[in-house]
């Protein structure tokens, strides 16, 4: 199956994120299908702009846990290796994905993200890494992995939305709806359900009929900015960091919980609050 799809209509390159049975979660081909279909893009001067979406229900849940935090082997162990780890190897798996996603970023092409339903943990990480994002008002956002097993590898949160915004979002790991998204700054808009569809064309059409030199010159002007404030360096912190939060004490208990409970019920603990993962129990007040 194509994790990605990817259709040229008119000046607008569309790419579709194509895993809709499990809201479009993150396995190991879809980061690499995803800069496949940006490098088409590019590669097409008839191309001026492009829309991201998600197929089905949802944008992008993030990574794909059944795939990586419930499995005991295989898969699993990219992520969460034997003690004692190797940190630059995990560093190496992970910088791999973050790359990928920032394709979106060094894109020619201005990109134009429509989110509805969820775009949580690693789905945060793909819309956050596209120039525009409009969202639908029922949407959410998020990086609940902030709480145990996760660090936001693009670290793009800092970026749009300034430190203490940043910290509220990530020292909580809350979800947050299209409208709080847009008051915060982190978003570009966030319009009705029903109007989502003709707002983000609309906008494309606008941008795409503007020259492609145009657009790269604007886009490349705002990017050398952030890249300046250290960019790089960040995302290489933030994808150590994450490698280490799936190997702490706290990080390798939910793992096994969820190797045990299922990783639904370990992500329902996780979000609620309601487990102590450095004491491994139910968390008592």
């Amino acid at each position: 199956m194509t994790r990605v799809l990817y259709e040229k209509d008119g000046r607008i390159g569309r790419i579709t994120l194509n895993r809709p049975e499990v809201l479009n979660a993150i396995d190991d081909e879809l980061p690499v299908e995803l800069a496949d279909c940006v490098a088409r893009a590019n590669g097409d001067q008839g191309v001026h702009v492009i829309v991201l979406s998600g197929a089905g229900r949802a944008f992008c849940s993030g990574y794909d846990l059944a795939y990586y935090a419930e499995a005991s082997g295989g898969a699993g162990d990219s992520v969460t290796q034997e003690m004692p780890w190797d940190p630059m190897k995990d560093y190496a798996f992970m910088k791999r994905n973050t790359d990928l996603f920032m394709s979106l970023w060094r894109s020619y092409r201005p990109v134009l993200c429509k989110v509805h339903g969820p775009a949580v943990a690693g789905g945060s990480d793909i819309a956050l890494c596209s120039d525009i994002i409009l969202m639908a008002e029922s949407a959410e956002i998020g990086y609940m992995p902030t709480r145990v097993w996760g660090c936001p590898t693009t670290a793009m949160w800092v970026y749009r939305l300034g430190a203490e915004r940043a910290k509220r979002m990530l020292f909580t790991g809350d979800k947050i709806g299209g409208r709080e998204a847009e008051r915060l700054g982190l978003i570009y808009r966030a319009v009705p359900d029903s109007d989502l569809d003709a707002e983000v064309e609309a906008l494309a059409d606008r941008m795409a009929s503007v020259p492609v030199n145009q657009l790269m010159m604007q886009k490349l002007v705002v990017n050398q900015a952030y890249e300046n404030m250290g960019l790089q360096v960040t995302q290489m912190m933030a994808t150590v960091f994450d490698g280490i939060t799936r190997h702490s004490p706290e990080g390798l208990n939910f793992k096994h919980r969820a190797e045990q409970v299922g990783w639904k019920q370990a992500v329902k603990e996780r979000d609620e609050g309601s487990f102590d993962w450095t004491a491994n129990q139910p968390y008592r007040k």
